[in-house]
């Protein structure tokens, strides 16, 4: 039989045990993550991913969003920094602004990873988690260049419009570049001709990565240029630019069918995947965060350890100051016939939100 007194003595020193491996676990250590807005979903699904990852792990986890206001940004990491982070996680609103808040967090011992947008400029950034930001925008030319020989096979030239994404994010150039990469060859071979003739950074980048503003500068591509001819295709490095895009095609007339312009995107968020289903969109960039955020958090345990996190890339993210240490994970496209398999049934899009 067993002795009652024993049993609840033994109870209590377990729950003690549990309670203690618990401020154990809470006592590893502050990870600071600083995301830049609420606006597009998947800075929601990167941050809360993160913080469910680390708070796994046993660290404490300040998550802030910093709404598209650098200042605000700026004093979010300065509080992280007084509160004794030991990493802070940034992912950037613009890459240029940050150089003294994070030389403070570096002289106060905490590591910096720059978490999808690279940091520039700086010194003290110590490791980039990101993915493969150059093959996204291949990925998207390829899209593209499908969605063109499938559904405008006896066109030449294609017409074809582009779009970059905010030039104060460094992926942005990464995505663009990427794309040219696909598409300048057949521009100089006379396959695709780019009507309105803007091409680069310059002309064709997107500020604040705001769909308001690529429906406008749509809207005026095809009032200046489209009047007597059709476009075929646009290429749109993000969702929410295609979004936008596709507002202002719609509202000339264009609509799902034969002569809907081929729009590729990013992120897969869910309004861009219903308009992928609808034949509005033709194709997104999958880049799942879940992933990128148990690579961070793996990268954030190493260093908590002291020891060498991983990276697969030392050669290409150049920040102005230093070669960035990076590990870079593997972007997929997704089509429409793509979407049950790659974004449902892996649990990144539920079902019900497709409806």
């Amino acid at each position: 039989m067993i002795n009652r007194r024993h049993f609840l003595a033994t109870t209590a020193a377990l729950a003690m045990l549990a309670t203690s491996g618990m401020a154990l676990a809470a006592d590893k250590g502050l990870v600071g993550v600083s995301m830049p807005t609420k606006s597009s979903t998947r800075w929601i699904s990167d941050g809360e991913s993160m913080k469910k990852e680390f708070e796994a792990k046993g660290y404490g986890v300040d998550l802030q969003f910093a709404e598209d206001d650098i200042p605000n940004q700026l004093a979010q990491i300065e509080n992280m920094v007084t509160k004794g982070a030991k990493v802070l996680i940034v992912a950037a609103i613009d890459g240029t602004t940050l150089s003294d808040i994070l030389k403070k967090a570096h002289d106060s011992g905490a590591k910096v990873i720059a978490y999808d947008r690279l940091i520039r400029g700086s010194g003290d950034v110590d490791y980039y988690s990101t993915f493969d930001n150059f093959k996204v925008g291949v990925l998207q030319a390829e899209s593209l260049v499908k969605g063109l020989k499938e559904r405008f096979p006896g066109v030449k030239p294609w017409n074809v419009e582009l779009f970059g994404g905010s030039p104060d994010d460094n992926n942005a150039f990464f995505f663009y570049d990427g794309a040219m990469s696909v598409l300048q060859p057949m521009i100089d071979a006379g396959e695709v001709k780019i009507v309105s003739g803007q091409t680069g950074m310059d002309k064709v980048g997107t500020l604040r990565w705001d769909g308001a503003v690529a429906q406008a500068r749509m809207d005026n591509l095809l009032s200046a240029n489209y009047t007597d001819k059709k476009v075929n295709a646009v290429l749109a490095p993000y969702d929410g630019l295609s979004r936008g895009i596709i507002s202002s095609l719609k509202g000339v007339g264009y609509a799902p069918g034969p002569e809907m312009p081929i729009v590729s995107g990013q992120d897969a968020e869910v309004p861009s995947v219903k308009g992928m289903m609808a034949g509005e969109q033709y194709a997104t960039i999958f880049k799942d965060t879940r992933e990128l955020a148990k690579v961070t958090a793996e990268m954030v345990d190493a260093i908590m350890q002291g020891k060498e996190p991983t990276v697969n890339d030392t050669k290409t993210y150049d920040n102005g100051v230093k070669v960035v240490p990076s590990n870079l994970l593997v972007p997929q496209v997704v089509y429409k016939d793509d979407i049950q398999k790659m974004l449902v049934d892996s649990g990144y899009i539920k079902a019900d939100d497709l409806k």
